[in-house]
């Protein structure tokens, strides 16, 4: 039976329980393990911890995650990408490339019989007004144009430590699911419900670091976040039936939330 894969957030190019290299030959692995089954593959956003295409270069690296979807799509199995807020400045090089199609905002996607909502998730919920605000200026075409002025070896430096900068002060806060109140995305799928998209089955999301299953005031639809792959390695897969979310590599892997699934491990 073929299934559907959605994963998010991997930031390669920055170290974390494992060097980004060795992040990234691990992701090959679960790559060439789920496509013996996989119908499509879902990327949610911030594969990379930074992204910026200028015209005629691209970041240096990523080599074998590239090779990889290059080869998975010369096999037929379709991939999305989605851009987050780490690798916003993604353009047409995945399209003209890699043949993969990529997405800057939400979509909704019948599949296999069922009703996805699939995006990022970042700027999303009724919160996070700071960012929401500088995802405008660094949307903003006039801004990228700027920022394409600068020599790549100073653009992706400068960015790269602005990112790692961000990273640091993420580290000593130890992430928790907030309870069903508190969670930005949680809320913002409850609105959606609300607000005449009742026939959402599915709310898949990244950007929140943490494997969450959560099932919606209206008893059905469910809220999943992929999780990360710095240090959960978790991803969900859909088998036309059921989802639930997986760990690649990971026995120690722990899924938050009020669902009654069962956590699986790969």
């Amino acid at each position: 039976m073929k299934k559907i894969y959605f994963a998010s957030d991997f930031h390669l190019g920055v170290d974390a329980r494992l060097s980004s290299r060795e992040r990234e030959q691990q992701i090959v692995r679960w790559l060439d393990k789920i496509r013996e089954d996989a119908a499509e593959i879902y990327l949610v956003g911030d594969v990379f911890d930074f992204w910026f295409e200028y015209k005629t270069v691209v970041p240096k690296g990523f080599t074998r995650i590239l090779g990889k979807l290059a080869s998975l799509r010369d096999a037929g199995i379709p991939i999305y990408f989605f851009t987050g807020n780490h690798d916003m400045w993604m353009f047409r090089y995945f399209e003209e490339e890699l043949g993969i199609p990529t997405y800057r905002q939400p979509i909704v996607r019948e599949l296999m019989g069922k009703t996805f909502f699939i995006g990022h998730g970042d700027g999303l919920g009724p919160s996070d007004h700071g960012y929401k605000m500088i995802k405008k200026v660094f949307a903003n075409p006039v801004c990228q144009w700027l920022f394409e002025r600068l020599h790549p070896n100073f653009g992706i430096w400068l960015a790269n430590y602005w990112s790692g900068k961000s990273r640091g002060a993420e580290r000593p806060v130890k992430k928790r699911f907030r309870g069903a109140d508190k969670e930005w995305l949680i809320a913002y799928a409850h609105r959606k419900l609300e607000t005449g998209d009742g026939n959402i089955d599915y709310f898949i999301f990244g950007h929140r670091h943490l494997p969450i299953d959560f099932t919606l005031k209206n008893g059905k639809s469910r809220y999943i976040n992929l999780g990360e792959w710095m240090h959960y390695n978790s991803y969900a897969v859909f088998d036309g039936e059921n989802i639930g979310i997986q760990f690649f590599e990971n026995e120690n892997g722990q899924i938050y939330g009020n669902s009654k699934s069962v956590q699986q491990k790969a």
